[in-house]
C-alpha cells in the first residue's frame, strides 16, 4: 500500500488550569495532526465559561506544532430521541445549543453527536423527537456541522442502520448542517461487515445517506463478533476488524481528506496501577503501515521505547 497523507489524531482531554491548551499540548505529544475533545467531563453539564478555556493560547500552540483541526464532542448526557421524559429532552436541547456556541468559540468545523436513545419507545418516536429537537437548536448560521455518529445498537439506541440517518436528515429544516460521523466499531457491532466488505459496506452508505456526508471517521477496533451490539473498543489492529481493514479504511482514496480520530482504550500497567495512552504509538503504526502485534504488551510492561 502507497500511503498518502491523512488527518490524523486522537480523542484528548480539556481540563485543568491551561483547559484548550492542554488539549493541544496533549494531542501533539502523540504527533497528531487534529484531534478531539469534549468541553467538559461527557457524563456531567459543568462547564467553565469560554473566557477561561484559554482558546487563543490553544490555537498559537496547534499552528506552531503543525495541528490544524479540533473536533469537538457532545456530550453522553444529551439524549434529544427522549420522548418519555420532557425534562431530559428539554435539558438536553439547552445543554446542546450551549454546548454550539462553545464548539464554534473553539472553532471547531464540526461537533459529533449520538442520536440518542428512545427509551423504549420505538425508533420512530425517537428519530421524530430527536428531529424536533436538532430543528430547535440548528440555526442557519451555525459555523459548523453536527455529526450524527453511526451507533452500534445496544439499548434502544438510534442509528444502528444507515437508513436511520438518512431519515433524521432528511427531515431537518437545515439538513445541509447535519453529516455523520462514522464509527468503525459501532458499525462493525451492528451488523455491517467490514472486516471482508468494507467498499460494499462504504457504497451502502454513499447510496443510502450520501457521499460526501461522512464529515469525520472514529478510527476504532472492537473487541465483539460483528453483529453483536455491545459497543466496546480494542486497541488499533488488535480486535475483531483488524489492522488490514482498518487501514484500507483509513486510506480509502474517497476519504483521503476526511478527519480519522482513534478512540482506543488506554493500556493498564502489568500491576494495574498506571494507564498509558497508546495514541503515539498507533500513529506510527498507521502512517508506516507496520503493525506490532506486542505493542499493548510493550505498553503493559513498561517495556515500550515512546512512554518508558
Amino acid at each position: 500500500m502507497e500511503l498518502q497523507k491523512i488527518k490524523i489524531g486522537s480523542h484528548v482531554s480539556m481540563k485543568g488550569k491551561d483547559m484548550f491548551l492542554n488539549s493541544a499540548r496533549e494531542a501533539a505529544s502523540y504527533d497528531a495532526d487534529i484531534f478531539m475533545a469534549y468541553t467538559g467531563a461527557p457524563q456531567n453539564s459543568k462547564r467553565k465559561p469560554v473566557e477561561e478555556l484559554k482558546v487563543e493560547e490553544g490555537w498559537a500552540y496547534m499552528e506552531a506544532h503543525g495541528l490544524s483541526q479540533v473536533i469537538i464532542h457532545a456530550p453522553y448526557l444529551i439524549n434529544l430521541a427522549n420522548t418519555v421524559k420532557d425534562e431530559i429532552f428539554r435539558s438536553s436541547v439547552e445543554f446542546l445549543d450551549s454546548e454550539i456556541r462553545r464548539a464554534e468559540a473553539l472553532r471547531s468545523p464540526v461537533m459529533i453527536l449520538h442520536p440518542g436513545s428512545h427509551v423504549g419507545a420505538g425508533s420512530e418516536a425517537g428519530i421524530r423527537q430527536l428531529c424536533e429537537g436538532l430543528n430547535q437548536v440548528i440555526r442557519p448560521d451555525m459555523k459548523l456541522v453536527i455529526a450524527l455518529e453511526t451507533m452500534a445498537g445496544k439499548g434502544g439506541e438510534i442509528g444502528r442502520r444507515f437508513e436511520e440517518l438518512e431519515k433524521i436528515i432528511s427531515c431537518l429544516n437545515h439538513p445541509e448542517k447535519v453529516k455523520v460521523c462514522f464509527d468503525t466499531c459501532h458499525v462493525h457491532d451492528s451488523g455491517y461487515d467490514l472486516v471482508n466488505s468494507a467498499d460494499q459496506v462504504l457504497k451502502e452508505f454513499e447510496t443510502v445517506v450520501g457521499k460526501n456526508m461522512i464529515a469525520v471517521f472514529h478510527m476504532n477496533d472492537s473487541k465483539n463478533e460483528r453483529g453483536s451490539a455491545k459497543d466496546r473498543h480494542e486497541n488499533y489492529g488488535f480486535g475483531k476488524i483488524g489492522f488490514e481493514a482498518l487501514q484500507h479504511i483509513m486510506y480509502h482514496p474517497d476519504y483521503l481528506d476526511v478527519p480519522k480520530i482513534l478512540e482506543s482504550p488506554w493500556v493498564k500497567s502489568e500491576d494495574g496501577k498506571k494507564e498509558f495512552p497508546p495514541y503515539k504509538e498507533e500513529i506510527i503504526s498507521i502512517r508506516t503501515n507496520c503493525f506490532d502485534p506486542m505493542m499493548v504488551e510493550k505498553l503493559r510492561t513498561g517495556n515500550n521505547t515512546i512512554y518508558s
